[in-house]
């Protein structure tokens, strides 16, 4: 066991989702929620999570019945368990964490169609154990994630100045109290067209540029 989890195989599968093979900046999958829900780093976290736990579940469920399920119906059996896992993962989020499932809306109802995760299942988790198709989720989940973050990271800081709603760089005022923001810059103003969907799209576009250029 432990060779097979350290095999050259096994740490390239861990390695490439996060940058050479990023479902997002190379591969140019599951745009759409870079562009739509990263205004905010919370809803960035929040749909990270959310697209990595449906991810672990249905390559886990796709990998196990691997062996059972007739070729001719596998997309059909693979939607079917993708969706109950989203619809599960919609109805933890409306339970626990309203306001953030508010602001996402339809997109979380979206990743039934994510090309990452049915792009894994095909690829994946119907030809290999239900160990390395776990690993295989978590790997490009995370690859997924961080993108997210690091977008959701910059919009949020420059846009409106916070982070996870804290106040962390704004302008000089006096007696402020607890609202003062952590770093006072004299005559700063934030940038609003940070929080327009475009912004999503050139901050993707720097990081692609940043991973393709040669060292």
């Amino acid at each position: 066991m432990s060779n097979s989890l350290f095999s050259k195989k096994t740490m390239k599968l861990i390695k490439d989702p996060l940058n050479d093979s990023n479902p997002v900046s190379v591969q140019v999958l599951g745009i759409c929620s870079a562009l739509a829900i990263t205004i905010m780093l919370k809803n960035s976290f929040v749909m990270a999570v959310s697209v990595m736990a449906v991810m672990i579940g249905s390559s886990f469920l796709i990998s196990l019945l691997r062996n059972l399920i007739p070729d001719r119906i596998r997309i059909i059996v693979q939607l079917v368990i993708v969706a109950a896992l989203v619809i599960t993962v919609d109805q933890f989020l409306k339970a626990y964490v309203y306001d953030v499932s508010k602001q996402l809306s339809v997109f979380v109802g979206l990743i039934i169609t994510n090309c990452i995760i049915m792009g894994r299942l095909e690829a994946f988790a119907l030809g290999n154990k239900p160990g390395l198709s776990v690993i295989d989720a978590i790997i490009n989940a995370a690859g997924y994630g961080w993108i997210l973050l690091a977008v959701g990271f910059v919009r949020e800081l420059f846009g409106t100045g916070a982070l996870f709603g804290f106040k962390i760089i704004g302008p000089v005022v006096e007696n402020c109290g607890e609202d003062c923001p952590l770093i006072q810059i004299p005559g700063y103003s934030h940038n609003g067209l940070m929080l327009f969907p475009p912004m999503a799209l050139i901050i993707v576009a720097s990081i692609i540029w940043i991973q393709r250029t040669p060292s």
